[in-house]
C-alpha cells in the first residue's frame, strides 16, 4: 500500500517570532507514476478545499497510487486567521495589500534561456529533469535575496518549490457565492472532460500571477520553443488547473466527498490510481474561453437581491438582480433592476446585500458553447 509521509512547511513567522506551519501530506506509491500537488485555502475564506483533501487522504488511505500525491490543506494560515467580526479578510496580505494568489515566479527571458541551451538529441525526460532543477534555483535565489520580499510572495513562492516537481497540479478555491467552475489551459482542452465540473474557462498562454498559471505557462511556452527549434512536438505531461467549488465560507462533507471523487476520476484518467474504476459523469459542461468570462459592475449603489443564482442561465433582458435605494423608498424609485446585458450564464456573484457602486456584482459566461 501507499507510504504516508506527514511534514510541515515554516511559511511565516508571526509578531511574537513563533513559526507559522502548514502540514504536507505526501503519499508515495509502490510503483512509479506521475507526481500530483494538490493545496487549498490560498485566500483564506475559502475553505472547502480543506474537506476535499479530507476526503482525498480517507481515500488515499485504503487505495494503490502509482506514482507521488502531495496534499498541502490550509496552505495561508496567515489568511485563514485574517477575521474581521464575522467575516475572513484573507484575499490580501494585510501588511502590503497583495493578492494571496498573485505572488508566483514567472520569467519569460529564463524559459528562453533555458530552450537555447536543449539539443537535438536529448530526451524529454532530461529536459524535464533539468529545466525542474533550475527552476527550482531560480525560486530559491528570489527566496535568498538580501533585500526580502513581503508576506505573501514568500509564501507563494514556498508553495511553488513543493508544486513545480509535480505533472499534475490542483489549485482548490472557492468563489464569494459560486457554482463549480474550473480553469484549464488551453493545451489541454480534453482533460476539462475528466472531472465532474459543469462551468470551464479556457485560459491563454498569460501569466498573470496565480498558481495555475506559474505551473502551466513554463511548460507551455518551452514545449513551443522546443518544438519550434526541433521541428517536431514535444510533450512534458504537465497540467496545472485552478478548481473553484463553490461558495467560500462554508464547508460541506457531502459536497467535499463530490468534487474528492470528480479529482479522483481525473487522477485516474492520467493513470494515477491502477485500481480505480471512476469515470467521469454523463453531465453537461458549458466552456468559454477567458476573453468571454465577463464581470458585471454594478453602476449604483444600494441593497441588492440577487435574483439570478449561480449557474443559471439568461436571456439578454432577463433581471439578474434588484436593487432598493434607501433614499427613495417613498417613489417609484426606490427600486431598479439590473438586466443581464446578453445571453449569459451566472456564475458567481457578489456575497453582500449591501453594494457600493463600481463593485464587481456579478461573474457571467458569455459566448459560452457545449463540450
Amino acid at each position: 500500500m501507499n507510504k504516508l509521509l506527514k511534514e510541515h512547511l515554516v511559511v511565516a513567522q508571526n509578531a511574537s517570532g513563533r513559526n507559522m506551519n502548514v502540514p504536507l501530506y505526501r503519499f508515495v506509491g509502490e510503483k512509479p507514476g506521475p507526481k500530483v500537488y494538490i493545496q487549498s485555502s490560498i485566500h483564506g475564506a475559502e475553505v472547502q478545499g480543506n474537506v476535499v483533501i479530507y476526503q482525498l487522504i480517507q481515500w488515499l488511505k485504503t487505495h494503490p497510487i502509482c506514482g507521488e500525491v502531495l496534499l498541502v490543506p490550509n496552505c495561508n494560515p496567515v489568511g485563514t486567521n485574517i477575521k474581521a467580526g464575522e467575516y475572513t479578510l484573507g484575499r490580501f496580505d494585510p501588511v502590503n495589500g497583495t493578492n494571496w494568489n498573485r505572488g508566483y515566479f514567472y520569467d519569460e527571458a529564463f524559459i528562453h534561456e533555458f530552450a537555447h541551451s536543449v539539443n537535438d538529441n536529448e530526451t524529454t525526460q532530461s529536459i524535464k529533469s533539468r529545466f525542474r532543477q533550475e527552476m527550482q534555483q531560480q525560486l530559491q535565489a528570489r527566496l535568498d535575496a538580501v533585500w526580502g520580499m513581503g508576506l505573501a510572495q514568500h509564501l507563494n513562492l514556498k508553495l511553488q518549490q513543493l508544486a513545480f516537481d509535480a505533472d499534475y497540479v490542483l489549485d482548490l478555491h472557492n468563489g464569494p457565492v459560486s457554482t463549480r467552475h474550473i480553469y484549464v489551459p488551453e493545451y489541454v482542452k480534453d482533460s476539462a472532460r475528466l472531472f465532474n465540473i459543469p462551468h470551464v474557462i479556457f485560459m491563454p498562454n498569460v501569466f498573470s500571477g496565480a498558481l495555475d498559471e506559474a505551473m502551466f505557462c513554463p511548460w507551455w511556452l518551452l514545449t513551443d520553443l522546443v518544438t519550434s527549434k526541433r521541428q517536431q512536438p514535444i510533450d512534458f505531461g504537465v497540467e496545472a488547473f485552478t478548481l473553484e467549488m463553490g461558495s467560500q465560507e462554508v464547508i460541506s462533507f457531502q459536497d467535499g466527498q463530490y468534487d474528492a471523487n470528480s479529482i479522483l476520476t481525473f487522477l485516474t484518467a492520467k493513470g494515477c490510481l491502477p485500481h480505480s474504476a471512476m469515470m467521469p459523469e454523463n453531465m453537461s459542461r458549458k466552456a468559454v474561453s477567458l476573453s468571454h468570462y465577463k464581470t458585471l459592475y454594478i453602476q449604483q449603489g444600494g441593497i441588492v437581491e440577487y435574483i439570478a443564482k449561480p449557474g443559471d442561465s439568461l436571456k439578454k433582458g432577463e433581471v439578474l438582480a434588484r436593487v432598493l435605494n434607501v433614499d427613495n423608498l417613498d417613489s417609484d424609485k426606490a427600486t431598479s433592476d439590473i438586466l443581464a446585458p446578453c445571453d449569459l450564464v451566472a456564475i458567481l456573484h457578489f456575497p453582500s446585500a449591501s453594494v457600493l457602486s463600481g463593485t464587481q456584482l456579478y461573474k457571467c459566461f458569455t459566448d459560452y458553447c457545449e463540450l
